[in-house]
């Protein structure tokens, strides 16, 4: 039995620890049980993430912005679809915050039979978001591709549907060179697994380092959340980020700010006849996974 000076410190390290953990992102007003992948503004003033209402059946891109240190109440973001034409996921800000990456099931140009997710981009400007546009038929392909970030160069990388269905899907990258996507090309081990289900790519502004989701069983839930870094352009061994962001549920949507040093993710656990969904968020300092190589 501990005695009562050893019993308060022990709690006092419980607190400190819990204090430490993940939390919820703005209760109530962005997480209300059925919402997934946020990305925020560089300057931290504009918030978008997907509505899913628990389920996937109605996918919409909604918008939130800080005025005077508060959130707004959220509204469709005028880009996405407001009456479920089409479906409209993971939201991602480009480093310099003048366009966003998107996917939609909306119709493609010229591809009339295409129905999967395919990477769109909107430009944001002072009187608001420009009309969106499709990426083209390199980068995109009768696969769904979904899940894009992209760095300061201009690279996308993205989650793709394996053709051969090993592991389900991969990381993939598309290069910009000249302005022009090239052809994608699968980033490989460590990262991508042929048992695994590799997904979610969050890829830092300098290309430095990558954030995404893997099935690995060796993990604490259905899918974690790992970071792996680029040295002397090889990724490093993958490191599962812990119990402080990984839990039993599944994670997954990981979007590092780096003016904030946070990085936010989602949270799901399945319920019956739907998912209950919300987003998190935790002040991190992500080299010190780098300090362990």
């Amino acid at each position: 039995m501990l005695k009562t000076g050893s019993s308060f410190v022990a709690l006092f390290i419980c607190i400190c620890c819990s204090a430490q953990q993940a939390q919820l992102f703005e209760p109530g007003l962005i997480s209300d049980g059925g919402v997934f992948g946020l990305t925020i503004s560089p300057e931290g003033n504009t918030a978008l993430w997907v509505k899913s209402n628990g389920r996937r059946d109605t996918l919409t891109v909604l918008q939130s912005d800080k005025i005077n240190g508060r959130w707004t109440k959220p509204v469709v973001a005028s880009f996405s679809t407001v009456d479920a034409q089409w479906k409209d996921v993971d939201p991602m800000f480009t480093p310099d915050g003048k366009t966003v990456l998107f996917q939609s099931t909306r119709p493609v140009p010229d591809q009339p039979n295409r129905t999967g997710f395919d990477i769109w981009a909107v430009d944001r400007t002072s009187s608001g978001w420009t009309v969106p546009y499709h990426l083209g038929n390199v980068i995109n392909t009768d696969a769904s591709e979904s899940y894009a970030s992209v760095t300061r160069q201009g690279h996308v990388y993205f989650m793709k549907e394996n053709p051969s269905k090993a592991g389900n899907s991969d990381i993939y990258v598309s290069r910009k060179m000249n302005g022009v996507f090239q052809e994608p090309v699968n980033i490989g081990l460590p990262v991508n697994t042929e048992q695994f289900r590799e997904s979610n790519p969050f890829i830092s502004p300098d290309e430095d380092y990558i954030l995404y989701f893997s099935s690995d069983s060796t993990g604490l839930g259905e899918v974690d959340l790992y970071i792996s870094f680029n040295k002397n352009g090889k990724w490093t061994q993958p490191q599962n980020l812990g119990t402080k962001v990984n839990s039993s549920l599944a994670e997954f949507c990981p979007f590092y700010h780096e003016k904030e040093k946070r990085l936010y993710f989602s949270r799901q656990k399945k319920g019956e006849g739907r998912m209950y969904e919300d987003i998190y968020f935790i002040e991190i300092d992500l080299k010190t996974f780098d300090n362990k190589y």
